[in-house]
């Protein structure tokens, strides 16, 4: 190697900021690094006033009509929504919570509604969330679509911008 080229920096590809993948015919997961310490961005997911803030994807035209979270297991959570005139009700159950650490709760509105789980990693400050979804079939998540998981894209990048306020 010439030393010109041992002198200069080597720029690594910056990461991509959210990412979504199909882990398997049942899978997806959704992964995000938040320059936010994990207490904070548990708050973000597990308290009403603050999810309502970044949950619903701005470019979808969605309004969040109503949003009760009752964060404990065996609690219940149900988001009532509206898009072009019409209302859909999205509800479950939070089968496991760990403060700043875990979420897990299933989607009830559907015989074939997946089962989420939600970690948040802290490392310096920063906490790294991926959310799994879980669908009961193949058939499940193909009908499901990646629409859904596409528009978290938007969505996590919308808790950034919350977090920012928060921190």
């Amino acid at each position: 190697m010439n030393a010109r080229k041992m002198s200069e920096p080597t720029l690594a590809p910056a990461p991509k900021r959210t990412t979504v993948e199909r882990k398997s015919d049942r899978e997806v997961v959704v992964t995000r690094l938040f320059n936010a310490p994990a207490r904070l961005v548990f708050q973000a997911w597990t308290q009403a006033d603050l999810f309502q803030r970044w949950w619903v994807p701005k470019s979808m035209g969605m309004t969040l009509l109503s949003c009760e979270m009752d964060v404990r297991v065996g609690g219940q959570y149900r988001l009532v929504f509206s898009y072009q005139g019409s209302e859909a009700a999205f509800f479950g159950t939070y089968q496991e919570v760990t403060p700043n650490s875990r979420l897990v709760w299933t989607n009830e509105e559907s015989p074939d509604g997946p089962i989420t789980t939600v970690t948040f990693e802290e490392k310096d400050g920063k906490t790294w969330v991926v959310m799994h979804e879980l669908h009961p079939s193949k058939e499940a998540l193909d009908a499901a679509g990646t629409g859904a998981s596409e528009a978290l894209v938007e969505t996590f990048g919308q808790l950034d911008e919350l977090l920012l306020t928060l921190s």
